[in-house]
């Protein structure tokens, strides 16, 4: 024992065993926590008081439900009868969302698993949103069309919809005092800003030549997060100008994203390889996670910034418990 150095001891320490979720039989393609802690009674009621539940879309056609700190499963959605690129829940937890190649978009009830409404669309659907607390959903794919629908009305026809110039990888709601504001990131990297109800582009900020991979809203709306080529951007959504960008080690062209932590200065993000990295805002390597055995195609923090799921191409989930810096047990930060 004599033999080995401090650094091989902070090394061996900084091997952080995840929490590994099975299940899914294809490559991840989204995950997303409840953005609060849910009243869905399927939340496990021998977890901590803040749960926040997990939705995972995956190429396998079925997305699931879990508890988001345990990973412990709680249901699949069957019905889509392609690969569903994006599940989203309400803020409530008692709906879930999905966008899927089979050209539709579904709504379930996600306390029975049930199917409560389908949307059908022309083409691929690539990623869907809640609006306004989830009284409308937004959608948007392959056909270039950013639509809005009411979730109240029985209509299969939109309540509102935009032309995009290209194809929709991901959608975004900034929450806004006075009028509902979209984002949309799309395959000719454009981050492209929408006031719905006057159906106008507010802003469009390019990022990279080979698209936007990944968005993300956080800090009740504040930030946007954009990962797109080898670079993650910080928009302020106020101005809509950029606040920084971080060169990465890893590239964004086939998959990958970054998910910025609640309230810490730092920021996970994966890709083109199979390690979750950890980044201060300066870009700063905070600490890297091994473990997957395919490229990262998903990942975020939870609401309350204590863990993180990524998704991968390996087909697995892993859970993630957030460190602090230098400090791998968390046992007793005060020492720094």
């Amino acid at each position: 024992e004599g033999m080995s150095t401090s650094a091989d001891a902070a090394a061996s320490l900084r091997r952080q065993i995840p929490i590994v979720c099975p299940g899914h039989s294809r490559p991840l393609a989204e995950v997303q926590y409840c953005p609060s802690p849910s009243v869905n009674p399927n939340a496990s009621p021998s977890e901590p008081a803040d749960h926040y539940l997990l939705i995972s879309a995956c190429h396998d056609k079925l997305p699931m439900l879990r508890c988001g700190r345990s990973g412990n499963w709680i249901g699949t959605f069957e019905g889509h009868k392609g690969a569903t690129w994006s599940a989203k829940l309400s803020a409530d937890g008692l709906l879930a969302a999905t966008a899927s190649a089979d050209f539709s978009v579904k709504i379930w009830n996600a306390v029975t698993g049930d199917v409560v409404r389908t949307f059908d669309h022309k083409h691929v659907v690539k990623s869907v949103e809640f609006l306004r607390n989830a009284a409308w959903i937004a959608t948007g794919g392959h056909e270039k069309l950013l639509r809005v629908f009411d979730l109240a009305s029985d209509a299969t026809t939109p309540l509102f919809q935009m032309q995009t110039d290209d194809v929709i990888r991901k959608i975004v709601e900034v929450p806004s005092t006075c009028s509902v504001t979209v984002v949309t990131g799309d395959t000719a990297g454009n981050v492209v800003v929408w006031d719905v109800e006057s159906q106008t582009r507010v802003a469009m900020l390019h990022v990279s030549s080979s698209g936007v991979m990944d968005m993300e809203a956080s800090r009740g709306g504040s930030i946007l997060t954009v990962a797109a080529g080898s670079k993650v951007h910080f928009f302020d959504t106020t101005s809509w100008t950029e606040k920084s960008h971080v060169d990465m080690p890893i590239t964004f062209t086939e998959e990958g994203g970054a998910s910025l932590h609640p309230t810490l200065d730092r920021f996970i993000a994966g890709g083109s390889d199979t390690w979750v990295r950890v980044f201060a805002l300066d870009g700063t390597l905070l600490d890297c996670h091994k473990g997957h055995h395919g490229p990262v195609r998903c990942l975020r923090y939870a609401p309350n910034g204590d863990s993180f799921a990524t998704g991968s191409e390996d087909g697995t989930i892993r859970i993630w418990q957030t460190e602090a810096a230098g400090d791998a047990t968390m046992s007793n930060p005060t020492t720094e």
